[in-house]
């Protein structure tokens, strides 16, 4: 692997993540299924990569250096 993306846009992680939430889900005895785990990491992971968007918009609006 030598691409290098932020860690919000890894499905790897919103898959591990939804998977976690998922057991502590089950274990208050609520059934979350393989199409709902999916489901979930899809839309985490674009909302992810618009949370980290708008975070990187408003770190270049903000920023004191210009960029050279």
């Amino acid at each position: 692997m030598t691409d290098i993306k932020p860690w919000w846009q890894s499905k790897t992680l919103w898959g591990a993540i939804v998977t976690l939430g998922s057991a502590v889900i089950g274990l208050v005895g609520i059934d979350v299924g393989d199409a709902d785990q999916e489901a979930l990491i899809e839309l985490l992971t674009a909302f992810g990569a618009a949370a980290g968007g708008v975070i990187t918009i408003i770190g270049r609006i903000s920023a004191k250096s210009r960029i050279g």
